[in-house]
């Protein structure tokens, strides 16, 4: 009764990030390069949100998982879904880097 409800209502499992990364996924931090520079996930790569849209590009395999980051998860939202609707077929939200940082 309660995993038709999940269903219904859209709610998924978070997804492994661990395992996405393995997969050779990468992390894209879209917050500003201050911001970045002021702390980031190691290994991340910064792209800032405002540049995402206009040259997607800068990640060049479209099929490799995408974990998209930000400060609290709304930038990060933005940014799954600029990627989702360039072509880009595994994006997740990881939200915030600091509470990612700390799942990883």
């Amino acid at each position: 009764m309660i995993s038709k409800l999940k269903e219904l209502l859209g709610i998924k499992p978070a997804p492994n990030y661990n395992a996405l990364l393995k997969e050779g996924g990468i992390i894209v931090d879209v917050r500003s390069k201050a911001e970045f520079a002021d702390g980031h996930i190691k290994g991340s790569k910064n792209i800032p949100l405002q540049t995402l849209n206009g040259n997607p590009d800068i990640i060049k395999d479209k099929s490799k998982p995408v974990i998209t980051c930000c400060a609290s998860g709304m930038r990060s939202a933005s940014a799954k879904n600029i990627l989702k609707s360039k072509g880009f077929t595994q994006v997740y939200n990881g939200g915030g880097w600091a509470s990612l940082n700390n799942k990883i």
